[in-house]
């Protein structure tokens, strides 16, 4: 399938080339990549006349391109292609939060079962074999836009009640889907651009696994808590710095029919507590960090805990802690907690 002409030798009417003119807004867009310019002549014809935006790219270079400078509603992907195979361009889309949840449909001349099986695992939803049939094309790409709607309305509505979640799967840390909020928080919480590349940032990914396990063995819920990366944020001496913002993620088991075999639903949820922070500062003249360890004492947590969300030592957590005894005049965790419930308001919200 690697005889076709350049791109530059096309001149297919109305089919704007991958990277070429935005299409309009109302249209729902479908790229469709083959090598072979022939085998799309009769298929984009039809999706024209349905009424669809016809993006042609015909190298899995040019797909990639094509995605990631505007994500297509849905992709009809040639399974064999030369240089970058259709499979390859399926995983990096999957691969990629801003393309992950685009259905891609293969073509493909070849009906043996591995073939099929590695088309779904790549990540496509459906195939469907040469020669291609317009028609039949056009119901499975009817049917997989309607569900694609419909998580995508589901999404907005997660974003619009203010729950950022992505969907993952376990096994490797890989996102399926992510609400544009959750995106955001990511971005805003970690470092070292795992989740641009797809992936769960490490200490997510190791939550994520032992989490799942223990849900499998019956325990309760635990939720994961971390703070900003360092970088933009306020001073480490000030109760606006990082201790001030916190995210938390909650595991959600869903129907594998919803969301597929070894998938999960995250949800995180993210708190601002500067004004507490500031009301424990003034009200025991205490340091940020100081007031950050008595915040998370009256949560609660322990001095392991509070390392793992400050991060810290337990040792560092237990000398701040002393200081904070010295300056409430108390002795025990307990008596800590009590009198800073007394003493600030809104210290009891979410215990």
């Amino acid at each position: 399938m690697n005889t076709g002409p350049d791109e530059q030798d096309l001149d297919f009417e109305n089919a704007p080339l991958a990277g070429g003119p935005q299409a309009a807004a109302h249209a729902e867009r479908v790229l469709i990549v083959d090598d072979v310019p022939d085998n799309l002549a009769l298929l984009h014809d039809a999706l024209d006349e349905a009424g669809y935006t016809v993006l042609v790219a015909f190298s899995g270079e040019a797909a990639l391109a094509s995605a990631a400078a505007e994500p297509p509603d849905v992709v009809v992907l040639d399974a064999m292609m030369p240089v970058i195979d259709g499979f390859e361009v399926a995983r990096r889309l999957k691969a990629d939060p801003a393309t992950a949840s685009i259905p891609i449909i293969f073509m493909t001349g070849l009906t043996e079962t591995e073939h099929v099986e590695a088309a779904f695992a790549a990540g496509g939803i459906d195939y469907v074999t040469k020669p291609i049939r317009p028609r039949e094309v056009l119901a499975r790409i009817a049917a997989h836009l309607r569900g694609a709607r419909a998580q995508r309305q589901a999404r907005n509505a997660l974003d619009a009640f203010g729950h950022a979640s992505l969907a993952v799967r376990e096994h490797d840390g890989r996102c399926v889907w992510q609400t544009s909020l959750a995106r955001s928080l990511m971005a805003e919480y970690f470092a070292g651009g795992h989740f641009e590349r797809g992936r769960l940032p490490p200490e997510v990914m190791l939550w994520l696994h032992r989490e799942a396990l223990r849900r499998r063995a019956g325990a309760e819920p635990a939720s994961l808590t971390v703070l900003p990366h360092p970088g933009s944020d306020a001073p480490p001496d000030s109760a606006k710095g990082r201790g001030a913002k916190r995210l938390s993620f909650t595991l959600h088991a869903v129907d594998p029919d919803a969301l597929g075999e070894g998938q999960w639903l995250i949800v995180m949820r993210e708190a601002d507590d500067a004004a507490l922070l500031d009301g424990l500062m003034q009200a025991f003249k205490l340091t940020a960090r100081e007031a950050e360890v008595l915040y998370w004492v009256v949560k609660g947590k322990t001095n392991v805990d509070i390392g793992d969300i400050l991060g810290s030592s337990p040792r560092t957590v237990q000398k701040h802690l002393e200081h904070v005894f010295e300056k409430l005049g108390v002795e025990t965790r307990t008596s800590a907690a009590a009198l800073a419930l007394s003493r600030v308001r809104g210290l009891d919200g979410g215990r």
